[in-house]
């Protein structure tokens, strides 16, 4: 079995309930669940995997520790800056694509790499 999300089980979990805006910047060792969107100038850095349940414009940290299996997911990825780990990477200049469900960003042979979530179709607990 696949596991889709990066990381340790039993890993601290903060959920954050609403929009992160500009200026807001929030530090967590574990996983981070954003309820909203994470704005333009907010921040979001985690030890763990980060999932944002709206758009994410802002910068994301995921495995700010050196967790290389960490991931960020959100409904739709359009970040200032994205880092896992020592990985970092941004958004394309001038792309406009608009995919019809949620994304997934992980490292892959030493590269961030943004694809469909589930990848593959496949879903986690299957067998």
């Amino acid at each position: 079995m696949q596991h889709v999300l990066g990381g340790a089980k039993d890993v601290p979990t903060m959920l954050v309930d609403g929009v992160l805006r500009s200026g807001q910047s929030i530090n967590f060792e574990g996983n981070v669940v954003v309820l909203g969107d994470v704005n333009p100038g907010a921040q979001v850095t985690a030890g763990g995997n980060v999932i944002v349940m709206g758009v994410l414009r802002g910068t994301v940290h995921a495995g700010a520790a050196g967790n290389e299996q960490a991931v960020i997911v959100a409904f739709r990825l359009r970040p200032t800056q994205l880092r896992i780990a020592n990985y970092i990477a941004r958004s394309p200049d001038g792309e406009d694509f608009n995919p019809n469900q949620p994304e997934i960003a992980r490292v892959r042979d030493g590269t961030v790499v943004i694809e469909a979530f589930p990848p593959g179709g496949e879903r986690q607990g299957k067998k």
